[in-house]
This record gives structure tokens, sequence and C-alpha cells, in this order.
């Protein structure tokens, strides 16, 4: 008999803020309305938090929670058509972590006035915290993180343990391919945002990086650290017994990779955790070595003889006994500069990541706090399981190029890393820092 799972999420009903039904006809918050334009993962949460931070104004201000498209790039268009629109019914806007120094060099993000950037930076994680922040000011308030961790299945391992090392896994992976058992490594290797976090994790472990900090400077050519990032994934991709569908894998097809029993390890985001538990009965069986069976074995991926076998480790180093620095994700707030009403804007951003809010989001959504207290929160660490790996990895955290060409070099590395089992590392390194040049130079950019 299949053992039934429950899963550590709880999602709460949060209710989609309806203006009508919290402003009434002639009251003295109609002019003080704040929307709150929101990435639609998560929205629900967001709108929790709207309503929230309603109610705790009391009667000051109104927080009105406005969902975006659902693909990254459609969001940062529509804002960026609003704010060159001089729209002024946007107040708060959700940044994802990459749109920073864009937003703040276009003028479109307000800086933060000196009160709240200390409030901001008082117990936030450091890594969030740079991502808000362009020439050391502060133009966003970290909302929410992300970070990949390397997911495992225990049964596959040798000695039950996961690698410590990219070649570990690479060669334990080829292992099992020998013994015709499941060794695909689930990497996001599609040409698209994923593919370009995959590669700067592997760049800034290797001690590199794409540009400097003035954001125009071309580094990614400087030593040998790109190299080893591209032989890595090259690797990866031609390795015997590897994902053949490893050129077209975003993070869902990655996922589904390991439920359906195929992989043996995937670098993903926490959110796989909870979406394995809630498929738990769909899962397919797997005999004593591991492949999927027709015969009601009563082991899954999921679990083996009633013990967790899909569990979380840190992510892969790239140099033996140093951490990965892994690129991290998630979104930051800020303050439109067409907000008639920034001052309430400013008080509400407060609110609107303060532990209660962040706490939802994270149980709720799955992505993870960007307020050191949390970590440390017994109830907290209960509903988030992967809260130790999670935290170990965000001490340690990369940022994607900071840059206001970041757009432009995203799209040009992708398409010269895709596809992975073509790279050729000394080549490519010079491919890319070419295009990164090209990329800064594009956007008006002079190193």
């Amino acid at each position: 008999m299949r053992r039934k799972w429950r899963s550590w999420v709880t999602v709460g009903a949060a209710a989609v803020l309806a203006t009508s039904g919290l402003v009434g006809c002639g009251s003295d918050t109609d002019d003080r309305v704040l929307s709150f334009y929101t990435a639609a993962d998560g929205a629900e949460q967001y709108a929790q938090a709207a309503a929230n931070c309603t109610e705790d104004a009391a009667g000051r201000y109104v927080v009105e929670q406005r969902t975006l498209p659902k693909n990254a790039d459609d969001q940062r268009l529509q804002l960026a058509r609003r704010l060159t629109g001089d729209d002024k019914s946007l107040d708060l806007m959700t940044l994802d972590v990459v749109w920073t120094a864009e937003f703040a060099e276009a003028g479109w993000a307000l800086p933060l006035p000196e009160d709240d950037a200390a409030a901001v930076s008082e117990g936030t994680l450091a890594g969030p915290l740079e991502s808000a922040t362009w020439q050391d000011t502060l133009y966003a308030a970290p909302l929410n993180t992300n970070t990949q961790l390397l997911w495992y299945r225990k049964d596959l391992m040798p000695d039950g343990n996961p690698p410590q090392t990219w070649d570990e896994m690479i060669d334990i992976a080829s292992g099992l391919a020998e013994q015709g058992r499941p060794s695909w490594i689930g990497v996001q290797g599609r040409q698209y945002e994923g593919l370009m976090v995959w590669f700067n994790t592997l760049l800034a472990s290797a001690g590199g990086s794409v540009v400097a900090e003035d954001g125009t400077t071309v580094t990614l050519d400087d030593g040998d650290a790109a190299e080893t990032a591209l032989t890595i994934m090259k690797r990866v991709a031609t390795a015997p017994g590897a994902d053949p569908s490893l050129n077209q894998a975003d993070e869902a097809a990655v996922r589904l990779g390991m439920e359906s029993g195929r992989s043996a390890f995937q670098v993903n985001w926490p959110f796989v955790l909870p979406g394995i538990m809630e498929n738990a009965d769909d899962l397919p069986f797997i005999d004593d070595n591991g492949n999927v069976t027709a015969t009601d074995t009563g082991n899954t991926v999921l679990t083996v003889d009633g013990e967790q076998n899909f569990l979380p480790a840190p992510y892969p180093s790239v140099i033996p006994g140093e951490p990965a620095q892994v690129t991290i994700g998630g979104f930051n707030i800020a303050v439109a500069r067409t907000s008639e009403h920034p001052e309430l804007a400013f008080e509400a951003m407060q609110c609107l990541r303060n532990e209660e809010n962040q706490r939802n989001n994270a149980v709720g959504g799955g992505v993870p706090p960007t307020l050191e207290s949390l970590y440390g929160d017994p109830q907290f660490r209960e509903a988030y399981p992967a809260w130790r790996e999670v935290r170990d990895s965000l001490e340690n955290a990369a940022v994607r190029p900071v840059s206001p060409a970041y757009q432009s070099i995203s799209t040009l590395v992708t398409a010269t890393l895709n596809p992975v089992d073509r790279i050729d590392p000394p080549r490519t390194v010079d491919e890319l820092a070419e295009q990164v040049r090209k990329a800064v130079n594009s956007e008006g950019l002079v190193p």
C-alpha cells in the first residue's frame, strides 16, 4: 500500500484584494490607494500581504494588489511601458533581482530614503540586499529570494551520501549509467534565463565573473574560470547516460525528469520539494535497482521502505573544499517614480516585506524569505523543511551580472551556450566575451 504524504505547504486562503470592498464612496482614503504590481507567481500571497498592510494602515492608505503577466519578460515590458508613459496609478512594483540596475539607471525606481534604507538593511541577508543595490544605493527592498540546491535520490548513491563536487556527481552518474540504472543529471540547458543561472553559478564558483562592479567592463575572459565552468557544462551534457533532452530542459522539465524516475540528480529551486510531495500518489514504483517498475513495490522516488528518499543537499562545488556560489533569484519591491504618494509607498514597502508576510510568502508560495530572523524561528523551520540548505546556500550567494545591460547580456550569452553539448570551452570563452561586449555597447555603455 503506498504511503500517503501530507504536503508541508499550508496554503492560506488569501482573498484577492478588491478595492470596492475596502474603500467606500467618499472615503478619505480614495486618493491614497497604492497600487502594488506583482509577479503572477505568488500573487495570492502578495494579495494577502496587501490586505494585511491595508488593515495595519488603519485608514491612512489602501494597498491594492495587481497581477502582472506570467512571463518575466512580459512583466518587465508592462512595467517599462507604464513608467515611460508616466502612469500615475503605478506606486509599488516587484522587480526581478536582475532589473535593479536597469530601473535605477533609467530613473524608474526611486532610491530609498536614508531611514528606510537603514531599516531595510537591518536584518536582511547580504545576497538579497546586494541584488537591490546599484552603485552603493538601495533602489528596492528584498521581498523574497531563491537559491538552487542539489536534489538527489538516496537509493542511487553508492554510500547513501550526495556528491560534494560536480566532478564527483558526473562520475557517479556515469557509473549508474553503466549499471543500467537512472543516471540523468537534471539541469536547465534550454536557451533561456535558467541557462544563464547555471553558467553564472559555475563561473562564480570557479572565481570568475561576467562583468566588473561598474557593470560595463567585461571580465568573463579573465583567467581560467569561464573555461572551467564550460568544461563542466559540456561534461554533464555528454556523459554516459546523460539526459538526451538537456538542451531543451527548463525547471519544470528537470522536475518531471526526477518524478518520472529517470534522474539521479537535479539542480533546482526549493519548489520541487512540495511539488513531489503533492504528487506522491502518482509517482511510479521503483525496483531494487531504482528503475521504474509496474510492480507495486511500495517504493518510489520519494520514499523507500518508508524513509525519505528524495533529499536536498548543498549545491555541488566547482573547486573541492570550497562552497559553491549559487546565483540567487527572487523579487524586490521598488517605489515607482510615477507614484503620487512616495512617502506612503515607502511605508507600505516596509509592511509588505515584514516577518508575517515573508513567512506567508515562503510557506504558501515556496520562495525563501530575506529576513535572517525567520531562519532562526522554530515554527518556520518546521513549516519549511529545506530551510537549513537554503540558508547555507544564501550565505555564499552570487548575483547575476549587475549591469543596466543585463537583459541583452543574458540573451546573447544563452544563445551562445545552447546547445550545451556543442560547447567548445576555449573557443566558447572568446565568443562569450565578444557577445557581452556587444551587449554592453548596444546599450550605449562605454567601459
